[in-house]
């Protein structure tokens, strides 16, 4: 059985990564090197992977309401694990970039900061809503408890028919 994600969890994998990129980047302006540049296409891509992820889980929401009869278990069951995927994944890609954006702002005056800043703090965004969409979407998934009466009846044996 597959637990739900705690926002706490991801919480803590972004700030340590964030603390970890931000101490390998200021190691590196130590030793004159700049950080590399955030490509606008980072952001591009965190994005249209959430819109996958939405739209998957959203067919399993529907399914599981009863307005899509025709879902196979395994795509649900495949939409769940990419959820928490990207959980994961845009917690780490937050904690990466928002580890640039603190090494920026707390390195020296380099030409052409202010735009990486900028550039690295729309990624972080970017990883976060990845983060929060799939947080979403693994609620969208979660199967209902059975009903109390349901659940005795199959935790209770069939009688034995060769006893009398």
């Amino acid at each position: 059985m597959m637990h739900s994600t705690r926002w706490q969890t991801l919480l803590l994998v972004a700030a340590g990564v964030a603390v970890g990129t931000w101490i390998v980047l200021r190691t590196m302006a130590s030793r004159g090197a700049l950080p590399p540049n955030v490509p606008w296409l980072v952001v591009v891509v965190e994005l249209g992977i959430a819109v996958v992820v939405f739209v998957l889980g959203w067919h399993v929401r529907e399914y599981l309401q009863g307005k899509r009869p025709n879902l196979d278990a395994l795509r649900a069951a495949r939409t769940v694990v990419l959820a928490k995927a990207s959980c994961y994944t845009g917690a780490l890609l937050a904690g990466w970039y928002g580890g640039h954006v603190l090494a920026l702002l707390t390195g020296t005056d380099e030409p052409g900061n202010g735009g990486r800043i900028v550039s690295a703090a729309i990624a972080a965004g970017g990883g976060v809503v990845l983060s929060v969409v799939g947080l979403v979407v693994e609620r969208f998934c979660r199967i209902p408890p059975p009903e109390a009466g349901a659940e005795a009846t199959r935790e209770r044996p069939a009688p034995d028919p060769t006893t009398p």
